[in-house]
This record gives C-alpha cells, sequence and structure tokens, in this order.
C-alpha cells in the first residue's frame, strides 16, 4: 500500500503513468491486438490521414526513429497503409486501413469501461480535475521546451 503522505509528485505520476499504461496494455491487446503507444499512433493517423511519419513523430511528442519502428509494426499488422508522398519523394504518407478502423471500433468499449473505472476511482470532479491539472502540466513542459518561452528569455 502506498505513503498517502507522499508527496514526491513526479515520483508518484510516473508509477502511476506506469501502472496505468501496464493494465490499458494487456486490455487493449487482449481486446484489438494493440497496446497504448499504437492506439495513440491510430487515433493521431485517423485524425490527420495522409500525413508523414515526421508529422505523426510531432504530434506524439517522440522521435521520428520511434515512430519508425512503431509504423513499421502497425503496417506488417495489417493497420496501417503507407504510401509515396506525392512531393517529398523520401517520405511517405500514412493511411489507416478497414482493420485499423475496425481496431480502433473494437477498442472502444475496452477504453470507455478503462476510463469509467477511472472515474470510480477519482469521482466525477476528481476525474475532471486531475485531467486538467494534467493539461497545465503538459503544457507548462512545453513552453519551457519552445525557444523565447523560458523566463530567462530576454526580448
Amino acid at each position: 500500500m502506498t505513503d498517502p503522505s507522499d508527496q514526491r509528485l513526479f515520483f508518484l505520476l510516473q508509477r502511476a503513468a506506469h501502472q496505468l499504461r501496464t493494465t490499458a496494455d494487456q486490455r487493449f491487446l487482449d481486446t484489438a491486438g494493440v497496446t497504448t503507444a499504437q492506439l495513440a499512433a491510430l487515433y493521431a493517423i485517423r485524425d490527420r490521414p495522409g500525413g508523414t511519419q515526421g508529422e505523426l513523430a510531432r504530434r506524439l511528442e517522440v522521435r521520428e526513429s520511434a515512430v519508425t519502428g512503431l509504423v513499421r509494426r502497425l503496417t506488417a499488422a495489417g493497420l496501417v497503409a503507407r504510401d509515396r508522398h506525392p512531393d517529398e519523394h523520401r517520405a511517405v504518407v500514412l493511411e489507416l486501413t478497414d482493420e485499423g478502423r475496425a481496431a480502433l471500433d473494437a477498442v472502444r468499449s475496452e477504453l470507455d469501461r478503462f476510463n469509467a473505472e477511472l472515474r470510480a476511482v477519482l469521482g466525477e470532479d476528481g476525474f475532471t480535475r486531475t485531467a486538467e491539472a494534467l493539461h497545465r502540466l503538459v503544457e507548462a513542459a512545453a513552453s519551457r521546451d519552445r525557444p523565447g518561452d523560458s523566463p530567462d528569455a530576454t526580448a
């Protein structure tokens, strides 16, 4: 059991993220044959069909080398199709296949159940407040990474 007086927020966020991702990965693999990382990529491709791997890397906020392997696995599983970019000879565009859309449909009810379980643990207000706080943390971290946004930047 965890100590409720433990205020090491970064450590707690890491532990929670790991445990939630491990649980979600297993449930989503059992339901639709995809991990949370693959699911994020499928949603991103669905939302911006015809995007490049570089664009996908930026949307997922990961290195392009990580997306290369991810796209290779999704393509091998028949969930994503790669095609030549119409203007850039070294780039490829990404599209969901019918199997990719089916995987998103299959995982939807499990994703809803997973979120319902989190709502039950946190309560509706706690769920909403936690999501808002996490968005603020992501934005604060991102603004420190952008040139000119740091407190030390001079005009």
